[in-house]
């Protein structure tokens, strides 16, 4: 397997199911089936009853904006290329919360709680999830 540039995540035997599915345009979860809850970053256990009946499910790609800064300087590649940018944590609509990125939105349109819609972005070899304001028709773009 190639080395992976520091900005980018590793894919490994365990990852690469939510790394496929993304580069399909579809976000994944880990799902425990035990407690019946979702959590994200996946886990090969559940953070919340520490099962390891956890498998793969399909999300919504449908979120809210929890929280987020706009970050005017980063020296880090390959963020400085991007600045401005935001950084954001949301809401999915399944419950966890993640870690990501608003595009397609001026910072002055931004506010807690609006409703965003997960896209995704090339990052090398890789599709990243990101999101962007939910259109008026829903989520777009999914298969």
């Amino acid at each position: 397997m190639p080395a992976t540039p520091a900005s980018l995540p590793d894919v490994d035997a365990f990852t690469r199911p939510y790394w496929d599915a993304a580069a399909e345009g579809r976000l994944l979860l880990r799902h425990c089936t035990a407690c019946d809850r979702p959590h994200h970053y996946p886990r090969e256990f559940c953070p919340h009853c520490w099962s390891e009946a956890v498998e793969w499910r399909r999300a919504s790609g449908r979120a809210t904006l929890y929280t987020w800064s706009v970050v005017h300087r980063n020296d880090l590649p390959p963020f400085g290329e991007r600045v401005p940018y935001v950084a954001a944590v949301v809401d999915l609509a399944e419950g966890p919360r993640m870690m990501t990125e608003i595009v397609g939105c001026p910072e002055a349109d931004l506010r807690i709680g609006m409703d965003l819609e997960v896209t995704f972005r090339a990052e090398g070899d890789l599709q990243v999830p990101v999101f962007r304001p939910q259109g008026p028709e829903g989520p777009a773009g999914r298969p």
